[in-house]
């Protein structure tokens, strides 16, 4: 292909210019070099012609579900007469159109409170975005990333769905010397690992953090970026929710002893593989989110974690207290099919995590969070 080998050619001049690179910054080449890059190409697609699927592949529901808890999160507001709806990393804004489709034609008082805004650095993306959204791309904004916000919004409702996953994480391995971050190479033809000591201050004292007890080869990821990210989305408004849909775990998982390999992971037509080395630009690469350390640094940016749970909990408490509504929603049988591809055990139910923090917010519980376990991110 094109453009991976470009996208290689790239990345071993820089190796050949400084030497081994780390993988967090080849995994950035990977996904998001503005030419070569995998989520700058505008025929990637999500579903069955794709790589991989997500809650949106299955329909408009997702986007009809979630809105009946964001409309709550807006009534927990005060219902004020101006709320940014933030989303990052929306790919075509499939879920935008469904969630204002939903909104205007059952809650037009909170559709009418709605501010879109996209945060897309991609102008081929936003084209999309806007062919997705049709005439309420006209109420949208467009920003290329949190930083371009003069000031924070009043009030906000920030939403992502699988974006952390996908952002460079720092590989680190357990050796006889202590912990080494894995940097990439080229050897014999081929991109192989090397490991290094870290060379991050950052990255160092997250790696010291984790139980000593690991044994030598222990394998895993920690993502300094998405502890950043928070921090931005943090500083986005003065009341309001953020809901952080992904793939992960909490801590005591993420990094238990069993789970010696890490969580890197690579997708292409829907066929999965570990080696995240291969054809850089034309396969998907992820790492599971480390919930904790989101919370943790969300916290320090001063939201309150008010719950965390996996999908069919969440849709559960939904269902749960919204009863006329779904069963609205799920009236006809394709509503019905969707409900349980997003409620089942072995697909997205129990895959698909929650996480939803809060500033400036009242203490009363969504109904989203009517199962979370308090002690659930430790």
């Amino acid at each position: 292909m094109e453009r991976t080998a470009a996208l290689t050619a790239e990345l071993r001049a820089a190796m050949d210019a400084q030497g081994p690179l780390p993988f967090a910054r080849f995994m950035e080449a990977a996904l998001y070099h503005p030419l070569h890059g995998y989520y700058r190409q505008p025929d990637r697609k999500i579903g069955r012609q794709g790589d991989f699927y997500t809650n949106v592949s299955v329909g408009p529901l997702f986007g009809r579900l979630l809105g009946l808890q964001f409309a709550e999160m807006w009534e927990r507001l005060g219902q004020p007469a101006e709320i940014a709806w933030i989303e990052q990393g929306a790919h075509q804004a499939l879920f935008l159109r469904d969630l204002l489709a939903w909104a205007r034609a059952e809650r037009p008082d909170f559709h009418a409170a709605l501010r879109p805004l996209l945060i897309e650095p991609s102008e081929v993306l936003r084209g999309l975005q806007r062919e997705t959204l049709g005439p309420e791309a006209a109420r949208t904004r467009w920003l290329a990333s949190a930083a371009e916000l003069a000031q924070p919004f009043a009030h906000g409702l920030f939403f992502t769905n699988e974006l952390v996953d996908a952002f460079p994480v720092h590989r680190i391995v357990k050796t006889a010397a202590g912990w080494r971050e894995s940097h990439v190479a080229w050897r014999d033809g081929a991109f192989a690992w090397e490991e290094l000591p870290p060379i991050s201050p950052g990255l160092a004292e997250a790696a010291a953090a984790l139980d000593p007890a690991l044994p030598v080869g222990y394998t895993t990821e920690i993502n300094l970026a998405a502890r950043a990210w928070i921090g931005e989305v943090a500083s986005l408004f003065n009341r309001g929710y953020v809901l952080t849909v992904d793939y992960g775990h909490a801590a005591a998982d993420y990094y238990a002893p069993e789970r010696s390999e890490g969580t890197l992971l690579c997708y292409r037509d829907h066929r999965r593989s570990t080696d995240p080395l291969v054809e850089p630009g034309a396969q998907d690469i992820t790492a599971h989110v480390d919930f904790t350390a989101l919370a943790m640094a969300g916290r320090a940016a001063g939201l309150e974690s008010l719950g965390f749970t996996d999908q069919h909990h969440f849709l559960v408490g939904l269902a749960q207290a919204f009863p006329d509504a779904l069963a609205t929603l799920l009236a006809d049988e394709a509503g019905r099919r969707a409900f349980k591809a997003l409620m089942h055990p072995e697909l997205m139910g129990t895959t698909f995590r929650y996480l939803v923090q809060g500033k400036g917010v009242p203490p009363a519980p969504l109904a989203g969070l009517a199962f979370a376990r308090s002690d659930a991110l430790g």
